[in-house]
């Protein structure tokens, strides 16, 4: 049975959608971050051990300070896994991430809504993933 076109189009968008919100994260373009986002006041955004941010002003501040700030991140995305629906599309995954201070895991997830035919990012909530310690040989 062949796929519908028009959703393997939106897989392929979204997919593309989040890999740029981690390009422009790695990059600190904050332009590039504004462009991805809902400018609405129903966007969140849970930076890890952060408290809940509601509303684009407040979404677009948190990335002005990250950004502005001297960490330098990159990511590499692993267990992603997509789930798209009736013009919503969320993506969970993990971030690896590397900067100079060290490295961790953060388990993501990324929630995507079609507004006027165009996706666009209207939810990001990331939590620190505790190191696994290993148990002492018996």
């Amino acid at each position: 049975m062949a796929g519908d076109p028009e959703q393997d189009l939106d897989h392929g968008r979204v997919r593309d959608l989040n890999s740029a919100f981690y390009a422009s994260h790695e990059a600190k373009d904050f332009d590039a971050m504004a462009a991805l986002w809902s400018h609405g006041k129903d966007v969140v955004c849970i930076h890890p051990g952060w408290p809940i941010l509601r509303g684009w002003e407040a979404v677009g501040e948190s990335w002005r300070r990250i950004f502005a700030g001297p960490a330098e991140n990159q990511f590499i995305v692993t267990n992603e896994q997509l789930n798209i629906g009736q013009g919503v599309a969320w993506i969970t995954l993990d971030e690896n991430l590397m900067s100079a201070s060290g490295t961790g895991t953060i388990a993501a997830t990324n929630v995507f809504l079609k507004i006027q035919g165009e996706w666009k990012v209207v939810h990001h909530h990331g939590s620190p993933v505790a190191a696994q310690r290993k148990r002492p040989a018996p």
